[in-house]
């Protein structure tokens, strides 16, 4: 069974970034390139324990839909959604967060995939040779656009007037 795994810094703390993980219009955002749009469940705002949300897009060329359930969720540490019905013969995607080492503001963020086409052998020469590496890029884009964002909040937040510690407030 193919295995994704992917870490990402992230400057925000681990609150932030889980509930940003769970935001459908971030997530949205974060998809443009393959027009990926939530069309049933949850379609907008936070997912939280439970939720369902389905997903269309294109990828490859071709339309694609799927409905993932959120099934583990432990804020701020972590949660999972799983495919509920798609295209995949098993979907799951692990995220993990947690404190930073080297820096207090700021969160590693982890991200474990496993997943199996359909189709059978076919299927897992497809999966290794074709959709491992497309998925990894789409997520690997999709943290970095969700970093950009937080970090581009932060600055937003520090910039603000009567902020303290703000820019050259004050200088």
């Amino acid at each position: 069974m193919p295995r994704i795994e992917l870490t990402t810094d992230v400057q925000a703390t681990p609150e932030t970034v889980f509930d940003a993980c769970l935001d459908v219009d971030l997530h949205t955002e974060s998809m443009g390139a393959s027009a990926e749009r939530a069309i049933g469940g949850v379609t907008t705002g936070r997912l939280t324990a439970g939720d369902a949300v389905t997903w269309q897009a294109r990828h490859f060329g071709l339309p694609w839909r799927m409905t993932v359930r959120i099934t583990d969720y432990r804020r701020p540490y972590g949660f999972t959604d799983e495919q509920v019905s798609g295209p995949f013969g098993r979907w799951r995607h692990e995220h993990r967060f947690t404190p930073s080492p080297v820096d207090s503001s700021a969160t590693v963020m982890r991200d474990v995939i496993e997943f199996t086409a359909p189709l059978g052998p076919v299927g897992g020469v497809v999966a290794s040779v074709l959709l491992r590496p497309y998925l990894q890029r789409l997520i690997a884009r999709r943290n970095a656009h969700l970093a950009a964002t937080l970090a581009g909040l932060a600055r937003a937040a520090d910039e603000e007037p009567g902020v303290e510690g703000a820019g050259d407030a004050g200088a």
